[in-house]
This record gives C-alpha cells, sequence and structure tokens, in this order.
C-alpha cells in the first residue's frame, strides 16, 4: 500500500542540579594570578572563569554558597543564569568573614541539594586554604555529602609557600608577600569520599582547564524520540483507476446503443 511519513522528533532533557560553594576569605585577595601579564587577585580570576562556566550550561539549575567566617547562600538554585551572574559579580573578598569554614560551606550545599528530585547532584568547591572555623568538620560535610548521594568536585587555588598581597604602609601601595597553606589533603578526601575529583589551580589558565574538564564530565542527559506518521496514499490512486472503469462502462452503453 502506498504511503507517506512524517518524522518529528522530541528531546526531553535532564537537567543537573549543581551548587557552586566559593571561598571569600581573605586570603582570596592574594595577587599570585596574571591576566593579560596584569596582576589580579585570586577572586578576580574565579570571578571571571566561573561565568565563563556558568555560560556554557544548559538546562541545568546551578545555585551559589559563598564561605569564609560563616557560609550563606548567595543565589538558590535557578535555571535563569543572568540572575546567577549578577549574583556572582557582586562577590567581593571579606563578605562572608576572613576565616574559612570550608565544612559550614560544603554542608550548606548538600542542605540546599538533598531533598530535590535530580538525577545528579554536583557540588563543586573551591577554596586557597585551611578549614580553621565553623561548626562543621569538613569530613562530617563530606559524608552528608555521600549519603545524599551528591557528588563533589573540589578545586584548590594559588601558589604555595607564600603569596603578595598589596597593602597600606606609610609610603603607599606596595606587595607584602605573606604565607598561604592550603590543605590539599582535606580537598582530597572530600573529593574520594564523594565519588568527585580534587583539582590544583596554580594559574589562570589551570583555573580554566579545570571548570572545562568539569564541564565535560558532567554532561546534561539529552534523550531523543523520533516519531513516524504515515499517511495512506492509496485513495489518490484508487480514484483516478474508478474513474477509468466508469469511463469504460458509459463508452461500451454508448457503442452498443448505436450499433443496430
Amino acid at each position: 500500500r502506498p504511503q507517506a511519513g512524517e518524522t518529528s522528533v522530541e528531546i526531553t532533557t535532564e537537567g543537573i542540579d549543581i551548587m557552586l560553594c566559593l571561598d571569600t576569605s581573605g586570603s582570596m585577595q592574594a595577587l599570585d594570578f596574571k591576566e593579560n601579564d596584569t596582576r589580579v587577585t585570586r577572586l578576580q580570576v574565579v570571578k571571571r572563569v566561573v561565568a565563563d562556566f556558568i555560560r556554557g550550561r544548559s538546562h541545568d539549575r546551578i545555585g551559589m554558597v559563598v564561605f569564609g567566617q560563616e557560609a550563606f547562600t548567595q543565589c538558590p538554585l535557578t535555571l535563569d543564569y543572568g540572575v546567577l551572574l549578577s549574583f556572582l559579580d557582586r562577590l567581593e573578598v571579606g563578605m562572608a568573614g576572613d576565616t574559612t569554614a570550608i565544612g559550614s560551606g560544603l554542608a550548606l550545599c548538600v542542605k540546599r541539594l538533598k531533598d530535590l528530585p535530580a538525577k545528579s547532584k554536583v557540588v563543586v568547591l573551591l577554596t586557597d586554604g585551611r578549614n580553621n572555623t565553623g561548626s562543621i568538620s569538613p569530613k562530617i560535610a563530606a559524608e552528608l555529602a555521600r549519603t545524599y548521594g551528591i557528588k563533589v568536585y573540589t578545586i584548590g587555588v594559588g601558589t604555595e609557600g607564600e603569596a603578595p598581597f598589596l597593602v597600606d604602609s606609610l609610603f603607599g601601595k606596595q606587595y607584602v608577600y605573606q604565607k598561604v597553606d592550603l590543605d590539599e589533603e582535606t580537598l582530597r578526601q572530600i573529593a574520594a569520599t564523594t565519588g568527585g575529583t580534587y583539582f590544583r589551580a596554580t594559574s589562570t589558565k589551570a583555573l580554566e582547564a579545570i571548570y572545562q574538564k568539569i564541564d565535560a564530565l558532567e554532561k546534561t542527559e539529552a534523550k531523543v524520540t523520533e516519531h513516524m506518521e504515515y499517511n495512506e496514499l492509496f485513495a489518490f490512486f484508487l480514484l483516478p483507476g474508478f474513474a477509468l472503469v466508469i469511463g469504460e462502462i458509459i463508452l461500451t452503453n454508448t457503442r452498443l446503443r448505436k450499433i443496430p
């Protein structure tokens, strides 16, 4: 039977819930990163790289927690990336205090994600220091994340040993090198406990590459379904044939009447 078909494609996406957990403690003011050969603070670089990461996502709900001495939600999970980028742009060093409560920051992310129905829940935690305040240890926060099926990627940023800071002095602004302390072991343990990965970034390019790698690892699932609709064409062929048969009958009867 002759048929004609039309294909329609239905795409169903299943987004990921992602919490960005960012350190804004005093040490994020260190000027050990460069962009276009100009010294910039750790937080300046983080804000730009994270903004690129956000723009590269689609169909994912993304939120943001910041931590220093305390932790708070800077932006709840949202699909409105414009709003999220606006909140990211407002980040300032010391806005949550100058010390570092890694455990509190991670625990707050877990609280925001734990009861959500998303198939994949992820935290991207970035810090340049060591947990030295807060009521929840990073270990306990990581165990909570594992309990609720939340994967945590950890990123340690900054140079080792000492880093330059711009300070006021009797002679105006000048660079002073101060000791910096990154607890890589704790960050590795958090990642290992939750099934994530630990990354180390000592330069702008390295940090860009890390977020690109996380972007590639955590891709939104897309299910494509094809529907084929068939239309029967036999009627178009049947009508001309039927007309020919009727015509033949008429002609035959006409000839019979004319013949004596």
